[in-house]
């Protein structure tokens, strides 16, 4: 194990002269390298800040408030992987170039200007910069899919647009235009990267299997599949109108059992001699997890915090670094071989939604600090791991020669 994690970081080329500044420096070859890195440094200082501002510890300076909590999780550090996988992703789909060196730069330092507009800028500003994030990075993606006749994969970019409506109405809602309560498009951008992930894990989570664990077989029915995204779509449609809570309760029972039951056929139970895998499983198991507790939110028996929190920590973050780990490995010309340090990252954050969830179940303000405690320690350690483990290798070139 000791020699694969030494491989992983000390690639076997010498490392290119380049200056991070340098638009011939690796890490602006591709969309993953520098979005991963800034996705898993933010996420693992934000956490933090928000648990020592929610518990009193930090009182004065920039404003880590709720509000901010909520927005950065989602619209920045998750979308920040999005577009990076997106990028990285669709130059497979199509053998064409997306955005990378200058524009791929520009695009990063506009993400960067959108997080600390978040900080400090008044709420007008921060609306203006933040914004423009995701129509920015959307276009290229846009451009490359229309371009190779990639119409299969083009849902994508409207999910992105819809991204963009939910964040724009966010800012509206924090600038007093529209009366909105800030956690509604939150929300709504959460149920949105889950039907992005039941998308693509339904595509690529079988295809790893049969890949990664010869032998195993995931059944696999595409009419199943299209009811359970039909299924999936309706409970978060549900939710976002505020149906009756019954009707919401009910579709959202259906959708996690139909999720589930899929999830069973996949045969991910078998898959636990091997890291890469019961991740991505594990992982999509907490979405069936979230909306069984998003049906009893609408009944109004545990917090709909508890549903979200399963949602985002469980199958977000859980995903985030199960694919961060196997496509920084794929793409940097490196074997689909994981150790140690993979292990603990992937048990941290499974642990970390375990007592995110645990917190949000809580019935005293003990536990439920003490929770949130905890697993704010689990999330920023794993992604501190990653950056350990994963930050050399994305900044250095593929080992194999490739462009990339």
């Amino acid at each position: 194990m000791r020699q694969i994690l030494i491989k992983i970081s000390e690639p076997a080329q010498p490392a290119t002269p380049s200056r991070l500044w340098q638009l011939t420096h690796p890490v602006w070859q591709l969309g993953f390298r520098p979005f991963y890195l800034l996705a898993a440094f933010f996420g693992a200082v934000a956490v933090p800040l928000w648990v020592a501002h929610y518990l009193g510890w930090l009182t004065a300076g920039v404003q880590f408030n709720l509000n901010w909590h909520m927005h950065e999780m989602i619209f920045g550090m998750v979308i920040a992987v999005v577009i990076g996988f997106l990028f990285t992703a669709a130059k497979n789909w199509t053998e064409l170039w997306t955005p990378r060196k200058g524009h791929l730069a520009a695009l990063a330092g506009l993400w960067l200007a959108g997080r600390c507009a978040m900080l400090f800028a008044p709420s007008l500003w921060t609306a203006l910069v933040d914004v423009l994030f995701i129509p920015c990075a959307a276009w290229p993606l846009y451009r490359v899919l229309k371009k190779s006749g990639n119409r299969r994969n083009l849902f994508l970019v409207a999910l992105l647009g819809m991204l963009t409506l939910a964040n724009m109405s966010f800012h509206a809602a924090v600038l007093g235009w529209i009366h909105l309560s800030t956690m509604v498009p939150v929300q709504v951008a959460i149920l949105i990267v889950v039907v992005i992930e039941s998308v693509i894990g339904t595509r690529v989570i079988p295809m790893f299997t049969r890949n990664g664990a010869p032998g195993l077989t995931p059944v696999v029915h595409p009419l199943r599949d299209q009811i359970t995204l039909a299924l999936l779509v309706s409970a978060s449609l549900a939710w976002i109108v505020n149906l009756p809570p019954l009707i919401s309760a009910s579709l959202a029972v259906v959708a996690a059992s139909a999720l589930l039951f899929r999830l069973i056929a996949w045969q991910g139970h078998r898959t636990l001699h091997v890291p890469l895998l019961w991740i991505l499983y594990l992982s999509y198991a907490w979405i069936p997890v979230g909306f069984y507790l998003l049906a009893l939110g609408e009944l109004h028996i545990v917090a709909c915090s508890a549903a979200f929190h399963a949602l985002t920590v469980g199958s977000m973050a859980g995903l985030i670094l199960g694919m961060m780990t196997r496509t920084s490995l794929g793409h940097t010309g490196r074997k689909l071989i994981v150790g140690k340090l993979e292990i603990a990252l992937y048990v941290l954050i499974q642990l970390g939604a375990v007592f995110r969830v645990l917190a949000a179940l809580a019935t005293t303000t003990a536990l439920h600090d003490n929770g949130l405690i905890v697993a704010s320690v689990c999330w920023s350690a794993a992604f501190i791991l990653f950056l350990i483990g994963y930050g050399p290798c994305l900044m250095q070139a593929r080992i194999d020669g490739k462009e990339g």
